[in-house]
C-alpha cells in the first residue's frame, strides 16, 4: 500500500499544478481595444487613411485584420503614454517606407525609425488624440502586432493575465518576455515604483478578449478578487462587461454570438 501510495502522489501533484495552472476565464482570442478621441468620425478616417486599417460595420469601428478598434467619444482625450496601457504596436513590411509617408502627411513622430539589434526596426508615432502606436517591421507578425502594458513588476502582471486569461507564454525574438494570444502580443514594461495612471480616462482605455461564458468568467474574476467595473450586461447578443487589473488596466470580457 505505501508503494502504490508513494507512485500515485507525483500523478496526484501534477493534477493539482494543472488544475492551479487553468485560467479563470480561458479565452478565445484578444478581441478588441477602445481608444478615446474628441472626434471618432475624423479619427475613423484617420486610422484607415495613415495605418491601413479597414472601415467596420459601425462608425466607430476599424479593424486591424480581426482585431477590432473600438472608438468612443471623449471631451477631454488624455495620452496613453504613462497609463496601465501605455501603447499599442503595429507591423509594416517596409517601415521605412511607411515612416516617409506618415512624416510626408505630417503625422507627429514621438522617436524616429531606428534598427533594435536583435529585434527589429521600429520607431513610435502619436494620433492626433494621444493614442501611442510602436510601428514595428516584423515579418513574422504583419498588422496588429502588440499591446504594451506598464507596471511596477512586469513579472507580476503577466503572471497575473496567464492566471484569469491564459495565453502562450513565450519571448519575442527569444528576447522580450510576453504572453500571445492567437498571434497578438501582450507585453509589460517596468513603470517605475508606483503604479502608472489607471487607463480608464486616457486615449487607450481598454483591451478586450473574447471569451465563452462571461456569466462564469464573471464569477470566477470575482472569486479571486478582481475589481468590476462594469457588471455583465448585453447588446442584442453580444454580452460584456469591464474589470481592471492590479495596475489600473481596463480589462473587457466579451461573449460572442455564436456564428
Amino acid at each position: 500500500m505505501k508503494t502504490i501510495a508513494m507512485m500515485c502522489a507525483p500523478l496526484l501533484l501534477a493534477a493539482a499544478t494543472i488544475a492551479a495552472a487553468d485560467p479563470a476565464a480561458p479565452n478565445l482570442a484578444i478581441d478588441n481595444i477602445h481608444i478615446r478621441v474628441a472626434d471618432p468620425a475624423q479619427a475613423r478616417e484617420w486610422y484607415i487613411k495613415h495605418l491601413g486599417a479597414t472601415a467596420g460595420e459601425g462608425p466607430t469601428q476599424v479593424y486591424f485584420g480581426k482585431m477590432l478598434i473600438a472608438i468612443v467619444k471623449t471631451d477631454k482625450p488624455l495620452p496613453s503614454a504613462g497609463s496601465a496601457i501605455d501603447h499599442i504596436g503595429l507591423s509594416f513590411a517596409d517601415l521605412e517606407a511607411k515612416m516617409k509617408d506618415l512624416a510626408a502627411a505630417g503625422v507627429k513622430v514621438v522617436t524616429p525609425l531606428r534598427d533594435a539589434p536583435g529585434l527589429f526596426k521600429m520607431a513610435f508615432i502619436e494620433d492626433p488624440w494621444g493614442v501611442k502606436i510602436e510601428l514595428a517591421q516584423d515579418t513574422e507578425r504583419l498588422g496588429f502586432h502588440h499591446i504594451h502594458l506598464s507596471a511596477p513588476d512586469p513579472d507580476a502582471s503577466l503572471k497575473w493575465y496567464e492566471d484569469m486569461l491564459g495565453g502562450q507564454r513565450d519571448k519575442l525574438k527569444g528576447r522580450i518576455e510576453g504572453l500571445r494570444y492567437d498571434g497578438i502580443w501582450l507585453l509589460v514594461a517596468k513603470s517605475g515604483a508606483t503604479a502608472p495612471a489607471a487607463s480608464g480616462e486616457r486615449a487607450v482605455m481598454s483591451v478586450g478578449w473574447r471569451i465563452k461564458d462571461i456569466q462564469q468568467a464573471d464569477t470566477a474574476f470575482k472569486a479571486r478578487g478582481v475589481k468590476s467595473v462594469v457588471e455583465p450586461r448585453a447588446i442584442g447578443k453580444l454580452w460584456y462587461s469591464f474589470y481592471e487589473d492590479p495596475n489600473g488596466a481596463r480589462v473587457e470580457l466579451l461573449q460572442r454570438p455564436t456564428q
